[in-house]
């Protein structure tokens, strides 16, 4: 069986390392991985174990020569992005290059909840200039968009059990208006099957697609939690009025520090907030609205983790937390 060539880049970030694994241990397409990786980087530890895992690893500075990008793109069937969110205007001349070395699929850096493409998160606007840029070239693309992660789904226990397992920022996860609201939920380590799925079947190509494993309301998910872990959870409801203010509050620090990674996150986080649990843009009708194909009509037979044996997992002390600097 021949194998597709996929170019990975920021395949040791948290979305990467899923997508890597995922492509790794297909059972349905042969894959063969080239890692890109920026030259200062390419003699870290965490490179040196994918080589042990037989990935190609290629230093490559995607704001350098042109002529270099393209050769080390040259043979790639499918370019898949995973790049830091702060660097999605990178995206610009990978995919020019992309589009030179005849690669047949182009995955921008996506992977995220279903929003509006327009005036609610501004990184989403990025990512939507990056794929009109895309459209402009007409390289063949797919866009993927993957659900809220499980990893940053759990509240906070009062016993602390799973604190363990809770990225190392306040990631506190409020209820908003009623706790009412439904989102589109999926285990950080299934985003990577779901993507090697995606991007070999020829149904998505030119396509958005929306991927996801279970869709629950912020109520649902601590009553679940409430039930396994035996404990009483605190519910902090939160208005879309606080949620604005908020974000006012945020820009404002934004603009006065706009190259500060902190402000940048701050505001990007209150704004996802107010998308997901307050206006409930994540969801899969929303995401059929926008246009995107769903990932559960296209692959009815996907096994994924349930939300409720990831949290007893939790509780276990099996699973591993995303985001975890400093623990």
């Amino acid at each position: 069986m021949s194998s597709t060539q996929v170019a990975l880049v920021g395949a040791t970030g948290e979305t990467g390392t899923s997508i890597l694994n995922g492509l790794l241990g297909s059972s349905t397409t042969k894959f063969k991985v080239t890692a890109l990786a920026r030259p200062e980087s390419i003699d870290k530890p965490a490179y040196t174990e994918l080589k042990s895992r037989g990935v190609r690893v290629v230093p490559c500075d995607l704001k350098g020569p042109q002529d270099a990008l393209v050769s080390a793109l040259s043979g790639i069937d499918v370019v898949i992005s995973a790049i830091f969110f702060a660097n999605l205007m990178d995206e610009i001349p990978l995919a020019e290059a992309a589009k030179l070395a005849g690669v047949k699929r182009f995955v921008q850096s996506a992977f995220m909840v279903v929003l509006p493409p327009r005036g609610v998160v501004d990184f989403r606007e990025k990512k939507e200039e990056v794929l009109n840029y895309v459209q402009k070239l007409r390289l063949p693309y797919t866009y993927i968009d993957a659900g809220w992660w499980y990893q940053l789904t759990l509240p906070r226990l009062p016993s602390g059990r799973w604190d363990y397992a809770l990225p190392s920022y306040d990631s506190e996860p409020r209820l908003g208006g009623d706790g009412n609201v439904p989102s589109a939920l999926a285990d950080i380590r299934d985003v990577g099957r779901y993507v090697a799925r995606v991007v070999a079947d020829p149904r998505t190509l030119n396509k958005k697609v929306h991927v996801y494993s279970e869709v629950l309301t912020r109520n649902q998910v601590y009553d679940l939690v409430e039930k396994i872990s035996g404990e009483r959870l605190e519910r902090k409801y939160i208005t879309a009025e606080e949620i604005t203010t908020r974000i006012e509050e945020a820009r404002a620090n934004y603009q006065a520090n706009p190259k500060s990674l902190e402000a940048f996150g701050a505001l990007s986080t209150q704004q996802l907030l107010l998308s997901w649990v307050v206006r409930g843009d994540n969801t899969p009708e929303y995401a059929r609205y926008l246009g995107y194909l769903d990932g559960k009509e296209l692959y009815p037979d996907f096994e994924y983790v349930k939300f409720e044996d990831y949290v007893k997992a939790a509780l276990d002390g099996t699973v591993k937390g995303v985001y975890q600097a400093g623990k």
